[in-house]
């Protein structure tokens, strides 16, 4: 499934300990991992020294990703090593798409001062605008387990999360992973209707599970179905995570037309900056970005 895995680093300690989940999965899946590095020419810090900064921003790039290879070499996994000049998230995107990587992995919290892998910026831009799936690792909550013995599907019945429920069955089945498959019911949507609005939502919810977990039936991957009632789609996962043992979330990054439950910069987004787990969206590849969306909750 993943032969090739790109790993953007800055060499701080929350890529480092990401690292550690990505070897996991190259080793698990015989994959080659392109250790990418970006010297940012776009901040203002890089871009008003007369050229002398850039060199220096790429020779420590240079040690970093030397680094990190060498710590691949260790568990036997093969590495490419690149360092590569531009804004950093469209570069990651760029050589992702070029290179025809499987997946990105990225941790969601950076070097500090710089903050180059920060999440809220780098990271969640390359969420955004990749067409390649994204795992993104947070290396300062719960350890990352690998293999996935349980994995989330937060689904809409949308296009798009039909393709995260494909992409989480077949990671299931590799593993022998249950998948959780879940609905939020949102009733700040509900509006006026009342109570009767919340039992049509519910009764939408509880079919669009079932239909799930009948594709996981017949992928032969154990399931569980579940509709929360709730304030916040974002809560509702994060609570679920809590209390079922979730190792990893997998969910798409646009949702169903209208609703938008699951639309980038809303519930997508807000996932990935909160979970403890890894968080892997799927994007539409037919996409050169992702849709420019409200920050609902």
């Amino acid at each position: 499934m993943f032969d090739r895995i790109l790993f953007p680093t800055d060499g701080s300690d929350g890529a480092s300990a990401a690292f550690d989940h990505v070897l996991d999965i190259a080793a698990d899946h015989g994959a080659t991992v392109h250790v990418l590095n970006v010297a940012d020419t776009t901040h203002d810090s890089v871009t008003r020294i007369d050229g002398e900064i850039v060199d220096v921003l790429e020779r420590e790039g240079e040690e970093i990703v030397e680094a990190v290879a060498d710590r691949a070499a260790d568990r036997g996994i093969e590495t490419v090593t690149k360092v590569l000049q531009g804004g950093v998230a469209e570069t990651i995107a760029t050589y992702a798409g070029e290179h025809e990587m499987d997946l990105v992995a990225m941790p969601t919290r950076g070097r500090t001062g710089f903050d180059r892998l920060l999440l809220g910026s780098t990271t969640e831009r390359v969420v955004r605008e990749s067409t390649v799936p994204v795992l993104s690792i947070r290396p300062d909550g719960e350890t990352a387990r690998y293999p996935y013995r349980n994995v989330l599907v937060p689904t809409d019945g949308s296009e798009r999360a039909a393709d995260a429920l494909d992409r989480a069955l077949t990671l299931a089945k590799r593993a022998d992973a249950t998948v959780h498959v879940l609905t939020v019911v949102d009733v700040a949507t509900v509006g006026g209707e009342g109570y009767s609005g919340v039992d049509a939502l519910v009764e939408g919810a509880e079919e669009t599970v079932m239909e799930a977990a009948a594709t996981a039936e017949e992928a032969g991957v154990d399931s569980v179905e579940a509709v929360e009632v709730g304030s916040s789609a974002t809560r509702g996962i994060q609570s679920y995570i809590d209390e079922n043992d979730i190792d990893l979330v997998v969910m798409g990054t646009q949702g169903r037309t209208g609703v938008k439950r699951y639309l980038l910069g809303s519930v997508a987004e807000r996932t990935v900056r909160t979970s403890p787990v890894p968080v892997l969206t799927v994007s539409d590849p037919g996409d050169e970005a992702g849709d420019e969306t409200g920050d609902e909750d």
